[in-house]
């Protein structure tokens, strides 16, 4: 019996979250499922792995979600004209042994049937390999825009750096400045105390005979 793990979340946690979730979301499957799958891998639980997908690892992958619900349709649209080219190859069968009958040409059941599945798997053939294609396409954009997203990620914790600095700088250099206006104050107060006082001094002059005569 595997354990259940109570640890936090790490980052490999998450992405195995994210993939297995996305590929049953693409392949038609239910999220329940792809919770059950990741439990057994990581060694949680389904209700833990839906919760931890729904209230956090979700909104990074909004975009990857859209893209898996187009491929869904895709397949599923795949599948319809798989169908559908099933019996017209059958039916074309049917058409060409009739008219092969038309000319006395001997056939026989098993050979009709054995015409319209060549026919089937031929269409099959070329409709896989292009769809395979398209998938291969898609995830490649996926795989494109995750990492332009972790680029502008990493820009952004950038960015928030650079203005944290320059408001620490700004705080800085406004307290210096406000520190100085303050200072300026206090000399210009001094100053005119200092004028203040040199008016109330007595000034005195010398007369012609060597004396000090006070001046008013």
């Amino acid at each position: 019996m595997t354990a259940i793990r109570q640890d936090a979340w790490s980052e490999e946690d998450d992405l195995i979250l994210a993939e297995v979730t996305l590929r049953h979301i693409r392949e038609g499957s239910t999220q329940l499922s792809a919770f059950e799958e990741v439990g057994e891998k990581i060694g949680r639980t389904p209700a833990a792995c839906g919760f931890r997908w729904n209230s956090y690892v979700r909104k990074n992958y909004e975009q990857a979600i859209q893209i898996s619900k187009t491929q869904r349709q895709k397949r599923n649209q795949f599948k319809k004209h798989t169908a559908y080219a099933s019996v017209s190859s059958s039916n074309t069968a049917l058409l060409d042994h009739g008219e092969a009958r038309r000319s006395n040409e001997p056939f026989t059941e098993e050979s009709i049937s054995m015409d319209a599945v060549i026919r089937f798997l031929r269409q099959w053939k070329g409709s896989y390999h292009e769809m395979s294609r398209h998938i291969r396409h898609l995830e490649k954009e996926l795989y494109e825009k995750q990492d332009e997203l972790d680029r502008l990620r990493r820009d952004n914790d950038v960015l928030n750096k650079q203005v944290n600095e320059v408001e620490t700088d700004y705080r800085v250099v406004n307290d210096d400045y406000k520190a100085l206006i303050q200072i300026m104050d206090r000399a210009r107060k001094l100053a005119f105390l200092v004028e203040e006082e040199d008016e109330h001094k007595a000034r005195f002059k010398m007369d012609a005979n060597g004396n000090l005569e006070r001046i008013d």
